[in-house]
């Protein structure tokens, strides 16, 4: 991993990305992410290559052109206002991105060449999680069962200030069936993380993601993150993901990995796995769901 598991804003920009995370860069072989920033008015072209990719607005609205179809994303005002639409893109095309705002490219390695889709935001599952402090919502817009793609798998989770999510802690980086019958994918995961109340760059409020590993496998990551901030997840356990009380915390997953299947199996840290079974007995956080589907989106 070049520059180590945790990104900050601005390292790993290079025009005309804000943000561009290659599998190469990554250091592993699947995942990538890139994000764009265009002024009113903007515009962008570029090839997807060998990757199949999505446009989701984080703030603002776009047409996307692809393959002769032109997609129109009415977007959002942020990432907490509400839950968005998108456009997924195929490998080996030309794209143009036109409009205002801050978009996130999520993509993967692929092999099949699928067509160029739009997706409704009033057609995003969303998933209340877990319980008590441990509540969070999951936007499973690109979720092996909600959206079709080659190997991409993407979600966004929100995290109301002062709780926990990505937790138990878990991993998923063996291509395995465990003795006890839990099965286990390998995926390359990346995190990228906004607060609320604050924009990539501005040094404002932070949230905290851990990573560690196995003996076989060690990996040791405490990132203090800020919006626009990555932290690559190679392998290793994940979680928590840490939402300071006063301000929400959003993170984009990107997953991918070389198994048949677009899945995503993973195994809890088995000290802490127990905690889903405390979830029975505790309300979920009455501030979720934070978003729902903005209107306008073909409704």
């Amino acid at each position: 991993m070049t520059g180590g598991p945790h990104l900050p804003w601005g390292t790993t920009a290079r025009p005309p990305w804000a943000l561009e995370l290659t599998p190469e860069r990554a250091g592993w072989t699947y995942a990538g992410l890139r994000v764009l920033t265009l002024p009113a008015g903007g515009e962008v072209t570029f090839a997807t290559g060998e990757e199949e990719m999505l446009v989701l607005p984080l703030a603002g609205a776009a047409t996307v052109h692809c393959d002769g179809l032109s997609m129109k994303l009415t977007g959002r005002a942020s990432v907490f206002a509400a839950v968005t639409d998108f456009a997924y893109l195929p490998r080996d095309a030309t794209v143009t991105v036109r409009g205002e705002g801050r978009f996130a490219l999520p993509a993967a390695r692929a092999t099949r060449r699928l067509s160029p889709r739009y997706g409704a935001a009033r057609d995003v599952p969303v998933e209340l999680r877990g319980a008590g402090s441990a509540s969070r919502q999951v936007n499973n817009f690109c979720a092996p069962e909600a959206f079709d793609c080659d190997r991409l798998v993407a979600v966004e989770v929100l995290t109301p200030g002062g709780n926990w999510s990505s937790y138990p802690p878990h991993k998923h980086e063996d291509d395995r069936v465990h003795d006890d019958g839990r099965v286990e994918a390998a995926l390359e995961e990346i995190y990228y993380f906004e607060v609320s109340g604050a924009v990539p760059g501005d040094g404002g409020p932070v949230g905290y993601q851990r990573v560690y590993g196995t003996d076989r496998r060690p990996i040791d990551v405490l990132a203090e993150v800020r919006s626009g901030d990555l932290v690559l997840v190679p392998y290793g356990y994940h979680g928590p993901s840490m939402a300071p009380p006063g301000y929400h915390l959003y993170y984009l997953n990107v997953l991918a990995g070389p198994g048949p299947t677009r899945t995503m199996a993973c195994v809890d840290d088995p000290r802490h796995g127990w905690i889903r079974g405390s979830w029975a007995d505790q309300r979920v956080d009455p501030r979720l769901p934070l978003t729902r589907a903005a209107t306008g989106d073909g409704r």
